[in-house]
């Protein structure tokens, strides 16, 4: 990408290689950010369906279960997720879409297996997991854990085609599959399970919604395979090996990342009670809101890293990654300063008894700020083929969670376990950002980024601060600060729109006219929008 060599690109119009990766990561991360704004508020809204019409042992037994499903789910996918985007990006990127459906049944094939043998493990021992992680409800827990079990093959196949439609070019299936219809459909269908059959029907309903996304998933994955084959006459032949050496690190790793999300939840229901986990399960969700907002940029700008670093245009790919940690910094810091604010007055929308996770919530908020600040430093060194150092770094962070949380759920509960998930938050940032800078001087830090941290700061940092301090009242206080800081935020935005070189996000929305538009897209696997 010979055009990215400065960061200061000002016009969304800008030609060359540099402006068109930024101009389709912006297009991107609209797309997924309009599909996780969904998916955050979905799920949002099925945590407070869950912990209002349920006690919070009830709800502490589905959100368990849940983590447990997840934990399988991911360990089922064997690293294939960032192999399949890794190799079909690079393919691409070299002109040989035809090896697209090569790389799909080197993946699928073992994880199909996988997902198999961890839902018949999970089905013959779940009474002894019912009594290891739920002694107070061991047989319903058990039950939770059947049901779910059985819909892990179709989880499989389901992030199979996402993540092989993202190696292609396209960020529709991921939108709308994984980001608007499965939460959708599971907030959907598990309300309906209450109102029918009651909180035992909760966790049959929410993984069936992984069986429609399977079909629907595989015949667009076909689609668009077919459509990418035409593109090229190269050979068919994909590495075996190389894909599995790269992949295999990253199962490992990916089971380390969703643990850190879900294992604690597991733990805090062991150590500590299933209404303890429901309540720290309950102040987890607001971080979700801002690590949707983080993923969708972050799974919109990695298959552009993935070309730039094909192409060792290390240039381009620092442009990529300081460009994105703005657009992240932006997006993200007002929710985590607000909620730091607010802590103890968000968490009255899940019942009073949840008002316990406000330390949590604080603790979790002021690791993701510095989070957010690196960027998606991770996705940067897989992307560059690092996967061994990025196993490395999970299992370190992972690691430094569960002794954390070991150490200190006992003695302190859920703010025990939220200590232990920010430490490792930092350790999973700050390390690859060191190796990063070491290895290739990438960094996310400039002008740009110091600016995009200081407005928010400012704005829905110090405001809502004293604010709050005035008004007795704390919902008022709430609300009196969105009412002001956001007109002041938007404002700010505007002044600063082409130092954060934000007309890439903001033209994303408009619709592409004419044939050269869509012939691209074309030309890159993706459907024209």
């Amino acid at each position: 990408m010979t055009g990215v060599d400065s960061p200061h690109v000002t016009k969304p119009g800008t030609s060359g290689a540099g402006g068109s990766s930024l101009r389709r990561a912006g297009r991107g991360s609209m797309l997924n950010f309009a599909g996780s704004a969904v998916s955050a508020v979905s799920t949002f809204v099925l945590t407070v369906l869950i912990t209002r019409l349920s006690s919070t042992t009830e709800a502490g037994a589905f959100f368990t279960a849940t983590s447990v499903f997840l934990l399988a789910a991911g360990l089922a996918q064997l690293g294939t997720n960032a192999g399949l985007v890794y190799f079909l990006s690079g393919s691409r990127a070299r002109g040989e879409l035809s090896r697209a459906h090569v790389y799909m049944r080197i993946a699928a094939v073992p994880v199909l297996i996988a997902s198999v043998v961890c839902a018949a493990v999970l089905i013959i021992w779940s009474g002894e997991i019912g009594r290891l992680l739920s002694p107070d409800q061991p047989e319903r827990f058990a039950t939770f854990v059947v049901a779910m079990a059985l819909f892990l093959p179709a989880a499989g196949i389901t992030n199979l085609t996402v993540s092989a439609s993202r190696g292609l070019g396209t960020m529709a299936v991921n939108a709308t599959l994984d980001q608007l219809a499965r939460p959708l459909l599971q907030l959907g269908l598990v309300a309906l399970a209450f109102a029918v059959l009651g909180v035992d029907a909760a966790p049959w309903a929410w993984s069936a919604s992984y069986v429609p996304l399977a079909v629907l998933g595989w015949w667009w994955w076909r689609r668009l395979r077919d459509r990418a084959a035409t593109q090229d006459r190269s050979a068919g032949f994909a590495p075996w090996g190389a894909f599995w050496r790269f992949s295999s690190p990253r199962a490992a790793a990916g089971l380390a990342q969703v643990a850190m999300q879900r294992f604690d939840i597991v733990l805090v229901g062991a150590l500590a009670g299933l209404p303890a986990a429901a309540i720290y399960t309950a102040a987890t969700r607001f971080i979700t809101l801002g690590q949707a907002a983080a993923r969708a940029v972050g799974l919109s700008v990695q298959p552009h890293i993935g070309e730039a670093v094909a192409r060792s245009d290390w240039s381009g790919t620092s442009s990529l990654y300081r460009t994105a940690t703005g657009w992240l910094i932006v997006i993200t810091w007002p929710l985590y300063l607000m909620l730091m604010t607010f802590s103890g007055t968000v968490l009255r929308i899940f019942g009073g008894d949840y008002t316990e996770g406000q330390r949590v919530l604080q603790v979790l908020c002021a690791a993701m700020l510095v989070a957010t600040a690196c960027g998606m430093v991770d996705m940067v060194l897989l992307m560059a083929g690092k996967s061994l150092w990025n196993l490395g770094n999970v299992i370190l962070a992972l690691t430094t969670n569960v002794v954390i949380d070991l150490l200190l759920i006992p003695r302190l509960g859920i703010v025990g376990a939220a200590i232990g998930w920010a430490v490792a938050i930092l350790v999973g940032n700050l390390v690859p950002l060191m190796q990063l800078l070491i290895w290739r001087n990438l960094h996310p830090f400039g002008r740009e980024s110091l600016l995009a941290m200081a407005l928010p700061a400012v704005v829905f940092g110090g405001l809502p601060a004293g604010l709050a301090a005035l008004v007795d009242d704390q919902g008022y206080a709430l609300l009196i600060s969105l009412a002001v800081c956001s007109p002041i935020y938007l404002l700010g935005l505007w002044f600063l729109r082409r130092r954060l070189q934000l007309g890439y996000l903001v033209t994303s929305l408009r619709r592409r006219r004419g044939g050269r538009g869509q012939a691209a897209a074309s030309a890159q696997g993706q459907e024209p929008s």
